[in-house]
């Protein structure tokens, strides 16, 4: 029976209900994730500013030490992974800020015009020094304060202003280094989480989809896929943060190793994630034109997936991830067999994405390029090589770059 137009809209209402629904609960859950990936951060930057007005109050008898706590959290937070460098950039800020403004205040007085041209020199002078962002807006701050402030409030504030700057950056260290040191492991596990989480789940219903022969449920694998990009990115900043602060923390040296492993795996995690991508919208054109899909697809994907878990919890350990190499040659394996088993143009597409990704799965296991090679050739057989050749060529015939090193061009695409 005909369903009537009315019919097909509530349908049409509830399954948009139902997504928006959906969405709002993944939006709450990674919402909260940030909370408590950042915690331990809003914790050390309160310390730390706590810390630095105690310091300059004490060491200074400055009834108001404003910057000093400014100075700490500015170290701490807003250059995870370089707060060395922020905190020198933080003092160099204040002193041409000092410089130019006490100079200009003592030869035109003050004024809003005065204060305009103390912001404009300001920025102009740290740029020509070759000073990044942070150097530029501490100086213009400082500027403004020592026009605005000083002259209503204070007397001789510049020499205090420039030691409260560096008992506020000391402190971020200290808290940093010796009172809350991170876990940097930890940190870094944490980080990873999201991106090789949402990877695994993706490639596991990839699987399904192809066991299935589901179009529609690969593509929306495709689509949610797509979100690991904004998750790489805060996985490279927790690998800065966590490489600076087993450096800085005593306490956390003997993590060096590990983490180590987690950051020489970095670069060969991010190639997975884009090849997985190609491999996954190749699924979904093979089921759409109605290709031949063995059953060793589904099982080489699924296999896939569960190297990328098993990487990701050795990694968090910080042991050895050689379960996840022997699943990666195991889905390499299987995808040689079902190349056997005869696949169109799309699923050659699919198997030579399963074996660059899991290329990509043993060089983040810590195997140089030359045996993950070797071990790729030996694990796929004759016939799956010869399908990743023909696939990673170009129009021109010409291959392209090995896959355990460099993810394919149709792989870079999806960045976009």
């Amino acid at each position: 029976m005909a369903r009537t137009p009315v019919e097909v809209d509530r349908e049409r209402i509830a399954r948009l209900a139902q997504e928006a629904k959906k969405r709002s609960r993944a939006t709450v859950r990674d919402r909260w994730h940030a909370v408590q990936f950042n915690l331990v951060l809003a914790l050390q930057a309160g310390v730390a500013a706590a810390l630095a007005w105690v310091g300059s109050h004490e060491l200074l008898g400055n009834p108001s030490p404003v910057f000093a706590p400014i100075s700490a959290i500015g170290t701490l937070a807003s250059s995870v992974g370089q707060r060395f460098r922020r905190t020198i950039e933080l003092i160099i800020g204040v002193a041409v800020g000092i410089g130019l403004g006490d100079a200009l205040v003592f030869a035109a007085g003050t004024g809003p015009w005065q204060l305009g041209v103390i912001v404009f020199l300001s920025i102009v002078v740290t740029i020509f020094l070759g000073g990044g962002p942070a150097v530029v807006t501490q100086a213009a701050a400082t500027a403004v304060l020592i026009v605005t402030v000083t002259p209503a409030s204070m007397e001789n504030i510049e020499s205090p202003r420039v030691i409260d700057a560096l008992i506020g950056g000391f402190a971020g260290l200290v808290v940093l280094a010796l009172v809350l040191p991170l876990n940097p492991l930890r940190v870094v596990d944490r980080a990873a989480r999201p991106a090789l989480g949402r990877l695994t789940e993706e490639l596991s219903e990839t699987a399904e989809a192809l066991k299935s022969r589901n179009a529609s449920r690969a593509q929306a694998a495709l689509d949610r896929l797509r979100q690991v990009e904004d998750h790489l990115q805060g996985f490279t900043e927790a690998l800065e943060g966590g490489r600076e602060t087993s450096i800085l923390a005593p306490v956390r040296w003997h993590r060096r190793g590990a983490l180590t492993q987690y950051v020489e795996s970095a670069e060969y995690i991010e190639h997975a994630v884009h090849n997985s991508g190609t491999l996954i919208r190749r699924a979904v054109t093979a089921l759409e034109d109605e290709e031949p899909v063995p059953e060793e697809m589904s099982a080489a994907v699924a296999l896939l997936a569960e190297s990328v878990r098993l990487l990701r919890k050795d990694l968090g350990l910080g042991v050895r991830p050689e379960a996840a190499r022997e699943q990666a040659l195991q889905a390499i394996g299987q995808a040689g067999r079902a190349y056997a088993e005869g696949v169109g143009f799309s699923g050659s597409v699919v198997i030579a994405q399963v074996r660059t990704t899991g290329s990509d799965i043993l060089r983040a296991t810590g195997i140089e390029r030359t045996e993950a090679n070797r071990l790729v050739r030996r694990a796929a057989g004759g016939h799956a090589g010869e399908a990743a050749d023909d696939a990673l060529k170009d129009p021109g015939g010409r291959p392209s770059d090995t896959p355990s090193d460099t993810p394919s061009s149709e792989a870079r695409s999806t960045r976009s």
